[in-house]
């Protein structure tokens, strides 16, 4: 269906076409906007390539994703046309080797493409990078989202119980999409952190866990707010030589960047401190021989090094909570994985 430009015909109805895509199995479950030829049209005209162009690939089954494909389910997930290009970036981002598409859907981990945008797009697309980012309410956020995983279900075939085979998933399947509060930040943009250049916005994409939030209300330190942050991180449900996402409220924010704390070293300080010990990890039974064991230390630390730390700033302006997402994987199975976001070129 998605994959290709076959048309079906349906009663002249949308409750009975929303039902027809039930029917199908189109869905999320939840219903969906029919993908009316037109609507299709006009998703596909926020790009300059032709609507065949392979985006993206599976790389176990060989199934592509066209932009044709990439559109359809766009429409059947709500976005505008203006979102398009996000989309397009992240399942660009998603198709790098390093990302690890098909363990990252498939897997007994349940991950879900956590989709992060900056630049000048949040502000352009109204994205919502303040209070409830993670919550409903935002068009842009949802749809994009969801867009990503109607994509993964009706283009790449990654069904849940079939081909994927999440032990319990949560609910960041349907939609993980944010969007950096820049100006709440102290730090530089992300995508300006990636090397994009402060006039083109980018997606990162992660193939993360459910994220664990971070409460402190009376910490009024660095070290005070960033431990909370770092125990999490190293929790034994947690743990793992894998990559994190660590969202700062801008509350939280304030308080590490008055003193001067640099994005560098809050990483190295959240990475330093996120360990368990050699001890206590074989204990548990999660204990394997790592590189970054091996030079004298008898800790095991989240990652390899301050680099597998992506921090950002997003959320309301008041209250002390943040957040942590871990990697799907107890491995280092998947990276996450930034592009540029495209221009359209009919605006």
């Amino acid at each position: 269906m998605a994959a290709t430009k076959n048309v079906h015909e349906v009663e002249d109805d949308a409750l009975a076409a929303i039902d027809y895509c039930f029917e199908r199995g189109w869905t999320d479950g939840l219903p969906v906007v029919p993908p009316e030829r037109g609507r299709v049209e006009a998703m596909l005209a926020m790009e300059g390539r032709p609507a065949e162009t392979v985006i993206a690939s599976h790389p176990a089954t060989g199934i592509e994703c066209s932009l044709h494909g990439a559109a359809v389910n766009a429409v059947m997930a709500g976005c505008l046309p203006e979102y398009f290009p996000v989309v397009v970036a992240a399942l660009e981002a998603v198709n790098e080797p390093d990302y690890s598409f098909h363990a990252s859907t498939a897997s007994t981990g349940g991950s879900a493409p956590v989709v992060i945008v900056s630049g000048p797009a949040v502000r352009d697309l109204g994205m919502n990078s303040a209070g409830n980012v993670f919550g409903p309410g935002n068009r842009a956020n949802a749809t994009i989202g969801r867009a990503m995983r109607l994509i993964i279900m009706n283009v790449f075939e990654m069904l849940p119980g079939i081909s994927d085979q999440s032990t319990q998933g949560h609910p960041g399947k349907y939609v993980s999409c944010i969007a950096e509060r820049a100006e709440s930040s102290p730090w530089d943009p992300l995508h300006v952190e990636l090397g994009f250049g402060a006039d083109i916005s980018s997606v990162t994409v992660f193939a993360g866990s459910g994220f664990c939030n971070i409460e402190n209300h009376g910490g009024n330190t660095p070290e005070s707010i960033l431990d909370c942050v770092a125990d999490a991180m190293a929790s034994l449900g947690c743990i793992t030589i894998g990559q994190s996402v660590v969202v700062l409220s801008p509350e939280h924010a304030e308080i590490v960047g008055a003193t001067g704390w640099s994005r560098v070293d809050v990483c190295e300080y959240l990475f330093t401190q996120a360990n368990q010990t050699v001890e206590v990890m074989r204990r548990v039974g999660k204990y394997v021989e790592r590189e970054h064991v091996r030079q004298g230390t008898e800790h095991v630390h989240r990652g390899f090094g301050a680099d597998d730390i992506l921090l950002m700033v997003a959320g309301g302006d008041a209250g002390g909570h943040s957040c942590f997402i871990p990697s799907w994987s107890r491995t280092r199975a998947s990276m996450m994985q930034s592009k540029p976001i495209g221009v359209c070129i009919d605006c």
